[in-house]
């Protein structure tokens, strides 16, 4: 009652799962036969998943070779790079002023390095010169991905094994509300299913585990080869983390409290690896909570997480990047509250013992010194609040929990991967284990304890936030993996008892050669029943009795001869479901794999003859500027961009994908949705070259209405009165520029001898470079300010924060000063230390996102004096509404014309590039376009069957596109699916 250590416990879990009767001769020869025979196929099973878990992640470099792919991996390398052959004291002070022009970015102090120096130790210690720097970073996430797929096999039999899952949830809550401590029910456990010291479940499940973990797309996304991301790294920082947490709190072993210190350096790893660490410390905290609160408080427990927080902390607050964070972030404030929480109750349990006290009096003495502390605490948070010692919540973690879907900041919202997930994103990215993670689930709580209660709180964690982020899903893999293995386990196991095992329980063969005989196997279920009746005399409530008859007489009945052969029958279907299930798995995440490892710098489409090519126009532009432009050459683009253009091109950059600076990325925006003059004007102060996307899909100009956000959220004399710009848009299904877009310098830019009648200023751009496949457009920028860019050069411009220091921003331009003033600083909705607030424009903000056509209907207001009268009377209709679909004599004209357009090659550039959210705002804006058809007959369906676009054909048939219609060739889309031309 009341506080109990676990070093008490005379019978350790390695005793548990080793010990055996002294047998015979003969039975020696068969116990190690046979165990030394099942441990021989579970490491080749072991072998084969880490074996596919390492080639499917290799497709993309099989392809298209050691290619980095993506945004965020391009500044990965080029900081690996610097690292490799800097050193890392040159490393932490690195002020990079090739970025964020004319400002600068502090590169070492910014920056997560854990994959950094791990590629580079890997370069140096282990690969040397048979492999370059450039090779080491694109296979590192195949590699990393391997070990996170074994490490997830370790979680799972830390949580299933016999000596940590003794208790159930029922158990443990009526122990909890009769005010006893919940022990562990060892006797008898070594006739559990075990052999050679690994019991049989465990090994098993882990085993499912890892083949799941595997190839889950889930963790395949962020672990291709190229795909040199954090989280390809962090996934296999975290699961160690978790792994040797949830080893700490294994039950019957005394020591096992120092994994708790391995899992404070490991979670340092994770610290120094990804900003998601965040998520991990959390996680541990929580489950650390949930542990008093299921009355599991013990040495062992208070041992595990101290050790836990104050080493990882203690190394966390040592990364640069994060500093103190640990001790001042709301975000990470909670973890730090359990550890002094932690302290109070060891010290009053501690104190209880000492002085015998009552159980009344022992409550009493808690609720004294909890007060205490309280009323310490209370006046510290008072005295620090004022001081602005408390960071402020991020808006990306802000917008897992409001109730709107957007955070308010106009930047953070335009990002793809922070739009909520629905159902279709689980089953993309979990496909079977969303059946089979809940019965895990459930199987878990059936099978309780300290290790498994981690896998519990997990899994609601990470299905809470994924749902609110899509990019999250990426923390469902793991989890989902266990459960899944856990449940595919536990009912082959059952199957294979039903089967081949009559009166048998599976794993006592390794027992006793005495034990394979029916006598014997009839004194071992007797000593389980009594082990079983003792216990329930000495724990059980009526409630427990009931289900423990209940369960007596299920038992019992399913175990006469006459229910086996329908038992047999069912495990036998169940076994060809599970091959079916499993088949169909493994086919679908090959075939995710192969979809998921295109790098999206090159492109792979096919002409209207039929033949496929590469598309490589991103790489061949950069190339290009590398080659033909000089090196002091800044290269004005969109911040998507600016990672690539530096890392490939080697160029100065006005943004990249840090996003630091929401003003400096606004006054980008700035420039390229506002008029031509204007924009020019600005630009010639910070750049020499400007550098568009092109070509349809997901270009600038698709992108253009979210860089007007941007931009008006601080510059508000952009769209006045309408923080969401409905002015800059297309207003017909045609995809007519508004006024306001039409005389943009993006659109003039990107449309410039494409559109009729859009030609760029001669006097103030020259057409460089225009890609092979009309991709990217490189411009030059004519009457360049050379005296603004002198003085950014000047180093006596640049202010330092010591002098002779290497920490020295740069400043904008004298001639920019009139452009600046005028500019708004963007207030964080979540930040509380900031004395100026800005709810007016969050108010109106979210009222246009909550009411789209309202704003819609204003928007159409503002621009009448410069829109046509048809476009004018033309409603633009919400998003599944029922008039936003056109009628059906609309659907019959449009159908029936076949042609080739821009509008179907723009359609068919969307499709290949798979980009649902692109085709949805197409959609959006012009439903009939789903509609169109080229001159073959085909149209938008086709093409998303031929190209296996799931998603891309579900948005189709919500806005009603038949997938049964025929081409001129007579095929319907789903006959392209099965293979017809």
């Amino acid at each position: 009652k009341g506080f109990e250590t676990t070093f008490s416990r005379s019978t350790r879990c390695s005793n548990l799962i080793m010990t055996k009767k002294k047998p015979t001769m003969l039975g020696i020869n068969q116990s190690y036969l046979t165990g030394m025979s099942w441990l021989g196929v579970a490491s080749y099973a072991i072998y084969y998943c880490l074996k596919m878990a390492y080639t499917i992640r290799l497709q993309a470099i099989e392809e298209f070779g050691t290619v980095i792919h993506e945004y965020d991996p391009y500044f990965n390398y080029r900081a690996t790079e610097y690292l490799y052959y800097n050193g890392a004291k040159k490393f932490f002070t690195w002020f990079d002023h090739k970025v964020w022009y004319p400002l600068g970015r502090p590169v070492g102090t910014t920056i997560y390095p854990g994959m950094q120096f791990t590629s580079v130790w890997i370069k140096n210690m282990i690969v040397g010169d048979s492999m370059s720097l450039n090779d080491v970073c694109c296979y590192v996430p195949a590699w990393f991905g391997v070990i996170a797929t074994f490490l997830v096999g370790c979680i799972t039999y830390e949580c299933t094994v016999e000596c940590n899952t003794s208790h159930s949830i029922f158990s443990v809550l009526i122990d909890l509300i009769c005010g006893r401590k919940s022990t562990a029910n060892i006797q008898g456990k070594d006739e559990k299913k075990s052999t050679m010291g690994f019991s049989i479940f465990g090994l098993t499940s882990a085993i499912f585990a890892m083949w799941i973990m595997g190839i889950v797309p889930a963790h395949l996304t962020r672990s291709v080869g190229g795909g040199y991301d954090n989280e390809s790294v962090a996934v296999s920082a975290m699961t160690l983390t978790f792994y040797l947490w949830v080893r700490s709190l294994r039950e019957g072993e005394k020591y096992s409290y120092l994994y708790g210190l391995l899992s404070g350096i490991a979670y340092f790893y994770m610290v120094a690896t990804w900003g998601g660490y965040v998520f991990v410390l959390n996680m541990i905290g929580l489950h650390a909570t949930l542990l008093v609160l299921l009355g599991r408080f013990s040495t062992k427990v208070y041992l595990s997480y101290s050790l836990f927080y104050f080493v990882g902390t203690a190394l966390a607050i040592q990364v640069p990047v994060v500093g103190l964070t640990p001790l001042k972030s709301l975000e990470q404030i909670g973890p730090g509250l359990v550890f002094l929480a932690y302290q109070v109750i060891h010290y009053c349990e501690r104190g209880i013992l000492r002085r015998k006290l009552t159980r009344l009096e022992a409550w009493k003495y808690r609720v004294e010194v909890s007060i205490s502390v309280l009323a310490v605490m209370a006046f510290t948070f008072v005295v620090l609040l004022p001081q602005g010692y408390f960071g402020p919540i991020s808006s990306r973690v802000r917008g897992l929990f409001v109730k709107h879907t957007k955070t308010g900041n106009p930047l953070v919202d335009s990002v793809a991967e922070h739009q909520p997930a629905d159902n279709s994103a689980y089953f993309r990215y979990l496909q079977h284990l969303c059946i089979f993670a809940p019965f895990g689930f459930l199987s878990v709580l059936s099978q309780f304890g300290d290790a498994p209660s981690f896998v519990i709180v997990y899994a609601v964690a990470a299905y809470f936030f994924s749902h609110k982020m899509v990019r999250l899903i990426l923390l469902m893999g793991p989890v989902a993996s266990v459960l899944g293995g856990i449940s595919v386990s536990r009912a082959l196991i059952w199957c294979f008892q039903t089967v081949w095992n009559d009166n048998d329980d599976l794993g006592n063969v390794n027992n006793s050669g005495a034990n394979t005989k029916r006598g014997k196997q009839g004194v071992t279920k007797k000593k389980k029943a009594d082990v079983r009746k003792k216990s329930l005399k000495k724990n059980s409530t009526g409630f427990l009795s009931a289900l423990e008859t209940s369960q007596n007489v299920v038992d019992n009945t399913l175990s006469h001869s006459d229910a086996m052969v329908p038992k047999r029958g069912l495990a036998m279907f169940l076994f060809f479901a599970f091959y079916l299930f499993g088949n169909s798995f493994q086919t679908y995440c090959w075939k995710m794999a192969s979809a998921i490892s295109n790098p999206s710098i090159i492109i792979v489409g096919q002409l209207r003859d039929g033949s496929v090519v590469k598309v490589d126009d991103y790489r061949e532009a950069y190339w290009w500027i590398r080659d033909n432009t000089p090196e002091d050459a800044r290269v004005l683009s969109w911040w998507d961009y600016g990672y690539q253009i530096t890392a490939i091109a080697n160029r100065t950059t006005i943004a990249d994908g840090n996003t630091w600076n929401h003003e400096h990325i606004a006054l980008l925006g700035k420039i390229l949705t506002t008029n031509v003059d204007e924009g020019y004007n600005i630009a010639r102060h910070l750049a020499d070259y400007v550098l568009i996307w092109t070509g349809g899909g997901p270009d600038d100009l698709a992108k253009s209405p979210h860089l007007a956000r941007i931009a008006n959220s601080v510059y508000r004399d952009l769209c006045p009165d309408d923080p969401t710009c409905r002015t800059f848009t297309f207003t017909d299904r045609n995809r007519t520029p508004s006024p306001m877009m039409k005389a943009s310098f993006l659109y003039n830019l990107h449309s410039q001898g494409i559109t009729p009648g859009v030609e760029a200023d001669p006097t103030k751009f020259r057409e460089v470079f225009r890609s092979p496949y009309g991709k990217v457009r490189v411009y030059e920028l004519l009457g360049v300010d050379a005296e603004s860019k002198a003085w950014v050069a000047d180093p006596n411009n640049r202010i330092c924060d010591v002098e002779g220091g290497w920490y020295c921003r740069g400043q904008y331009p004298p001639a920019l000063k009139d452009v600046l003033d005028k500019k708004k600083d963007f207030a964080q909705l979540e930040d509380f230390n900031s004395v100026k607030g800005d709810e007016e424009y969050q108010k109106q903000y979210f009222e246009n996102l909550n009411n789209p056509e309202k704003a819609r209907a204003n928007a159409r207001a503002k621009m009448a004096p410069d829109v046509h009268e048809p476009i004018l009377e033309r409603k633009i209709p919400a998003l599944g509404e029922t008039n936003s679909k056109p009628t059906q004599e609309e659907i019959d004209a449009f159908y029936e014309v076949w042609e080739d357009t821009e509008l179907t090659t723009h359609m068919w550039k969307i499709i290949s590039s798979g980009s649902v959210l692109d085709l949805e705002s197409f959609l959006e804006s012009s439903p009939l376009m789903g509609y169109m058809r080229s001159s073959d007959g085909r149209g938008p369906m086709w093409w998303a069957f031929e190209s296996r676009k799931q998603e891309m054909v579900r948005v189709l048939m919500k806005y009603g596109v038949s997938h049964t219609d025929k081409d001129k060739h007579g095929l319907t889309p789903v006959d392209l699916l099965e293979g017809g031309t």
